[in-house]
C-alpha cells in the first residue's frame, strides 16, 4: 500500500482506460493526487474535463494545470520543463507513480517514486484519447454518461404552435432508437399558478430554459448509441418570452447560449391544419411565429432544415437530412 499516487494526462476526454488508471492507483494509495494538464490549443476546455473527473472519481485530489510545454520522451531538457509544472501541481511528495505508457518509468524516476504500469498496451481496455476524438461513437462504451453527454449527437426539433413537433420528435426518435425529450414548456403550461390566462414572467422562461437543458442532458447520458431527439430547446424558449413577454430576454439568451451546440435542428412546417388542444392560442400568428424560428435558425451555426408534408414524408426528409451530416 502507497501513502500518496499520481496520475496525470490531459483526459482529451475522460475515457475508461483513465478510469481504470484512476481506480487502480486508488485501490492501492491512501491518497491519489489526479494532475489535469490540458494545452490551450485542445479542443475540450479544462473546465469541463475537470467537471468529469470531479464527478466519476469524487475521492482524488484533482488539480488543473495549463502545459503548453511539446512533448518529446527522448530530450531532457523537455522532460525539465514539463517536471517543473508536475512539481509545481504537487503538495507533498508522491511514492507512486501509475501510467499505462513507457514515460512513466522516467516520470517515477525523476519522483524518486515506485513506478506502477496499468494496462500496458491497452490490451485490457482497448482505448485512447485520440480514439476518441476521431470517432467518439465508435468508442462510446468506453465513456461514462457525464462524457457522453458532450459528444451524443443531438437533434433540436422546433416550430411555431400546431407545427407537430412533440409527434414527430417521437417519431424521429423511433427511427433512430434513443431518447427522447419532453416539453417542458408545455408540462409548466398545464400546470402554472392562474392558468393561462395570467401574464408570464421572464422568471418563469428562465426557469423553463433550465429545465430543458436538464432533460435534454438527461436523454443525452442514457443514449446508447450516441443520439437523442429534444422536443424544443432552450433557444426555442427564447423566442417564446417575445411571444408572450413581448420582448427578447437577455436571461434567457444567456441559459440558451450555454446549451450543448446540437448535431442538427429540423423545424417542423406550417403546412398542416392548427389544432386547439386548449392551451393553444397563437393560430392568428401561426404563420408570422413560424418565419420567426426560420431567421432564428438561419442566423445559428447549426445544420436546419425544415421538413413538410404527410408525417411519413417529413420522417424521410428529416433522416436524409442527417444521413447527409454524418
Amino acid at each position: 500500500m502507497f501513502g500518496h499516487g499520481l496520475v496525470l494526462g490531459k483526459f482529451w476526454p475522460l475515457h475508461a482506460g483513465h478510469s481504470h488508471l484512476i481506480n487502480t492507483a486508488s485501490e492501492q494509495c491512501e491518497r491519489v493526487t489526479v494532475q489535469l494538464l490540458v494545452h490551450p490549443d485542445e479542443t475540450i476546455s479544462l473546465e469541463t474535463r475537470a467537471a468529469w473527473i470531479r464527478e466519476i472519481h469524487p475521492d482524488v485530489n484533482l488539480v488543473t494545470g495549463m502545459d503548453d510545454v511539446p512533448t518529446d520522451f527522448e530530450d531532457p531538457h523537455i522532460w525539465d520543463l514539463h517536471m517543473a509544472i508536475i512539481e509545481g501541481l504537487l503538495d507533498s511528495p508522491v511514492d507512486a507513480v501509475f501510467t499505462s505508457d513507457d514515460y512513466g518509468a522516467e516520470l517515477a524516476d525523476r519522483l524518486s517514486a515506485n513506478w506502477v504500469q496499468v494496462d500496458p498496451g491497452r490490451v485490457d481496455i482497448p482505448v485512447s484519447g485520440t480514439a476518441v476524438r476521431a470517432d467518439p461513437i465508435r468508442q462510446w462504451r468506453f465513456l461514462h454518461p457525464a462524457v457522453r453527454a458532450y459528444f451524443c449527437r443531438r437533434i433540436i426539433i422546433t416550430g411555431a404552435e400546431s407545427t407537430g413537433t412533440t409527434s414527430f420528435a417521437r417519431a424521429l426518435s423511433q427511427a433512430l432508437d434513443c431518447p427522447v425529450t419532453t416539453e417542458y414548456g408545455r408540462e409548466y403550461s398545464e400546470t402554472r399558478t392562474g392558468g393561462l390566462d395570467t401574464p408570464w414572467r421572464t422568471e418563469e422562461f428562465t426557469l423553463i430554459a433550465a429545465k430543458q437543458i436538464e432533460l435534454e442532458d438527461e436523454a443525452a447520458r442514457a443514449s446508447t448509441n450516441g443520439w437523442m431527439v429534444g422536443d424544443t430547446d432552450a433557444l426555442t424558449t427564447t423566442l417564446w418570452h417575445e411571444r408572450y413577454v413581448g420582448h427578447l430576454s437577455d436571461a434567457v439568451a444567456a441559459i440558451a447560449k450555454d446549451q450543448v451546440p446540437p448535431f442538427a435542428r429540423i423545424l417542423t412546417g406550417d403546412d398542416i391544419p392548427f389544432v386547439q388542444d386548449g392551451l393553444r392560442d397563437g393560430e392568428h400568428i401561426r404563420h408570422v411565429m413560424q418565419q420567426k424560428f426560420r431567421e432564428t435558425l438561419a442566423e445559428t451555426k447549426e445544420p436546419w432544415i425544415e421538413v413538410h408534408g404527410s408525417p411519413e414524408e417529413r420522417l424521410n426528409t428529416a433522416l436524409e437530412f442527417i444521413n447527409s451530416l454524418k
